[in-house]
């Protein structure tokens, strides 16, 4: 077994895998970049190496330094993670060259499966079943389209090197295409370098199964399947384990597959074979496809480990020491049932987009295993992936972990940074998910219902008035001081409400119009006679009640000015920090409402901004590969005259 591993990534995952080091006694080296300096993964290990800038390009995507740390510190070994270098061939073969390990695959398995139509082609070879489609070397757009036609409609346009939902397209009709394929190509070559497309046959009603293989170069066993079906934008939302209404015959026979295309490649480490099924009739063994092969350790891992009882990362350090597979195949079981939902810093309202903040509250449930890579105080950097942290249940039946997950994210408390959190309830709430009927199109089509914001709860409203007014401090529940009235206006960005104290332990709230009596004792509250589940936090972004209702209120700042912005002078803003990546208009030139102005690229995604309504390009105010923040001027409209 190693001594000393480094750790060659950041965030949650390298907090997942210092925590396995820790049991196992292997000292870790994390790396960071110049926005990771104060990150907890540095806080947690043993040693840490700054590596340069906070872009990726600049640091954790630099193997060279990476490797001159690794060997500087005495680490025999380096652990990827997942992203960054994970998937690089070239990266592995300059581990191995300076005389360390790499833990995972080989550089030659990461070649064979790494770019799509190829891999499709070795999976056919070794008795895979793949997706219908073309998967030639022959990019002409033309061919492209003839190739869609043959195959028929829909169709989905992937990148050959994608993953992550980046240079992926669904296509409905053949006048769609050319343009669905200008847009897969730009965003396969920004994210990968390479603007090479395959295309497959659209399952109508997919389900995203996928199963996790180990192997040690020579054999692999299966620790069976994750149902990853319940994604938006092809990014996956919530993880199960074991997937709902799998038979033993199914499961038996895509285990099979996954193995024969671990084999195949003398596969060595954890990876993943992803397959795409049609549950249009349930789950036969006759429907599902290859789709593609992780050659890493997966984000949502942790259900798996949590039905089999297996830490795959240890596993992943044993193998890569030398030893062999841990176990055989006849000695994996599945016991219970698990879920994961991926807590973000994203705006939901706003379309998901990803988000930034500095993490005033951050509290999670003890019942629940959660993987984090932040704490509070932490920021959340537009550098990197906006996740706040993985919420995994584990319960004996699914509908019992189930009802674990949804209460432990109602008991999650986030507040500095908007989030997914409503919406994450929001699904473990929805009938079909909560009766195991899910595909892949389930989000899309009840997005409105799933994203819908609920009125504010005017009792949980009266409570973060109380806690505006400094009364949820203990020294101030009293009331009785010299310097502020018994009587008094609590204003918030959004709103205001009275706020009377009635004596020690009590005051009465008006909220349009209606009078709320809140009483408290200790950290016991009252609403109207009732008491409360809620719990109020107080911190530095303003006030925020979680519970069974949560709420978020900002103290107005009395001497802040309106900004310029009042939503009709014309301006299309950044909505996030990120890089201009192309605009598509020019002074002087008329657009439609609805019609693309600029594309900006941020947080790994291709974000277009579009017009509010019809005008003329009056100023561009941005170009392309200009880096902006939130809230940047990019273009300016002017209205379209009537003459």
């Amino acid at each position: 077994m190693f001594d000393k591993i480094l750790i060659a990534n950041r965030g949650e995952i390298a907090c997942r895998i210092i925590d396995t080091c820790r049991r196992m006694g292997v000292a870790t080296v994390a790396v960071y970049s110049d926005a990771d300096r104060a990150a907890r993964h540095v806080a947690m290990a043993d040693q840490a190496v700054h590596l340069g800038g906070p872009a990726p390009a600049d640091s954790y995507l630099r193997g060279d330094a990476i490797i001159a740390a690794a060997r500087s510190t005495g680490a025999q070994a380096i652990h990827p993670g997942y992203g960054f270098l994970s998937e690089n061939p070239d990266f592995v073969e300059a581990v191995e060259a300076a005389g360390l390990v790499f833990i995972g695959p080989s550089a030659r398995a990461i070649r064979a499966m790494g770019l799509k139509d190829a891999a499709k082609a070795l999976m056919e070879e070794a008795g895979v079943p793949v997706v219908p489609g073309y998967h030639g070397a022959d990019q002409d757009p033309d061919g492209l389209a003839q190739a869609a036609d043959r195959i028929g409609y829909p169709v989905l346009i992937k990148a050959v090197a994608g993953g992550g939902g980046k240079g992926m397209r669904r296509v409905d009709d053949p006048a769609d295409f050319a343009e669905a394929l200008e847009s897969a190509r730009s965003e396969a070559q920004n994210a990968f370098g390479n603007a090479a497309v395959l295309i497959e046959k659209y399952v109508l009603q997919p389900r995203h199964i996928e199963v996790q293989v180990f192997g040690d170069g020579t054999r692999a066993v299966h620790l069976f399947e994750r149902d990853c079906s319940l994604q938006r934008r092809h990014q996956k939302v919530i993880e199960e384990a074991p997937a709902p209404g799998m038979t033993e015959e199914m499961r038996r026979a895509m285990g099979d597959a996954a193995v024969r295309a671990a084999e195949a490649i003398g596969y060595s480490g954890a990876g993943t074979i992803e397959f795409i099924v049609d549950g249009s009739d349930g789950l036969r063994p006759d429907r599902f496809w290859f789709m593609e092969m992780n050659t890493r350790l997966q984000v949502e891992h942790p259900v798996t480990e949590a039905i089999t009882g297996i830490d795959l990362v240890e596993w992943q350090l044993r193998v890569a020491s030398g030893e062999p597979l841990p176990a055989a195949q006849q000695d994996l079981t599945i016991r219970g049932h698990a879920f994961e939902a991926r807590l973000y810093a994203e705006d939901v309202p706003a379309g998901f987009l990803p988000a930034t903040g500095r993490l005033a509250h951050l509290r999670f449930p003890d019942a629940a295993r959660i993987e984090t890579g932040v704490r509070a105080g932490d920021a959340i950097s537009p550098w990197y992936d906006p996740m706040i942290a993985k919420v995994v249940t584990y319960g004996p039946t699914r509908a019992v972990a189930l009802r674990a997950l949804e209460q432990a994210l109602v008991d999650t408390e986030v507040a500095g940074s908007v989030t997914n959190l409503d919406f994450l309830i929001a699904l473990t709430r929805h009938d079909g998910f909560r009766a195991g009927q899910v595909d892949t199109g389930l989000i899309a089509r009840d997005l409105d219902a799933l994203v819908a914001a609920a009125a504010p709860d005017a009792r949980a409203m009266a409570l973060a008035v109380v806690g505006l007014a400094g009364l949820a401090d203990p020294q101030m529940r009293g009331g009785m001081t010299l310097w502020q009235p018994l009587r008094r206006t609590i204003a918030w960005d959004g709103g205001q409400a009275v706020l009377e104290v009635l004596g020690p332990g009590a005051a009465r709230v008006t909220l349009d119009g209606q009078p709320h009596e809140v009483r408290w004792q200790g950290d016991r509250w009252w609403v109207d006679g009732d008491l409360c589940r809620e719990r109020i936090a107080c911190h530095s972004a303003g006030v925020s009640i979680f519970g069974g209702h949560r709420v978020h209120l900002v103290p107005r700042d009395p001497l802040a000015r309106a900004g310029a912005d009042d939503g009709g002078d014309g301006l299309t803003r950044s909505p996030m920090p990120g890089l201009v990546k192309a605009v598509h208009v020019t002074q002087g030139q008329r657009v439609r409402a609805g019609e693309r102005l600029a594309v900006l690229e941020a947080m790994k995604m291709e974000h277009s901004l579009t017009a509010g309504r019809d005008g003329i390009v009056a100023e561009v105010l941005a170009a392309a590969g200009d880096q902006v923040e939130a809230g940047a001027a990019l273009i300016r409209l002017d209205e379209v005259s009537d003459d």
